[in-house]
């Protein structure tokens, strides 16, 4: 099983009524998520974030500690997944959509419509204020 890193980032608009949130076009059915992808090799969980919300969104944003850690088995991809999510902010950018083969749209959604397509347990929701740091260590080696 192949393990697969994702950086999404949670966007909340000027009066934390509404998260941002993206189409993608499925296999089977197309399905919202926040904006966010695959980490690529060399890249921080930090960098990938910021990287998929302007490729997906047109927005810059900046990362403002981690908002949930989640994790998950997918059978038809042989895929072992883990989910890094980042509070965030916009500082630029317009939204756009730059892949309309994978983002059929992006949306300002409801918070309480939001929380069902983030697959939150029960005792989470209502906490999509609260963030834990992200702390970057860099590399590290350890001498013996």
């Amino acid at each position: 099983m192949k393990r697969v890193d994702v950086a999404y980032v949670l966007l909340l608009d000027e009066k934390s009524e509404k998260i941002l949130m993206v189409k993608n076009t499925g296999v089977n059915a197309s399905y919202y998520t926040l904006p966010g992808g695959a980490v690529e090799h060399g890249e921080t969980m930090q960098d990938a974030a910021i990287r998929e919300v302007k490729e997906e969104t047109g927005l810059d944003v900046e990362v403002n500690g981690v908002f949930s850690v989640m994790e998950g088995f997918f059978e038809e991809r042989d895929h072992h997944a883990v989910f890094f999510t980042f509070q965030g902010t916009i500082v630029g950018g317009e939204i756009n959509i730059s892949f309309p083969d994978e983002i059929e749209e992006i949306t300002w959604m409801e918070l309480e419509l939001a929380e069902k397509f983030l697959h939150l347990p029960e005792g989470l929701k209502g906490l999509l204020n609260n963030t834990v740091p992200y702390i970057l260590r860099g590399h590290v080696v350890h001498n013996s």
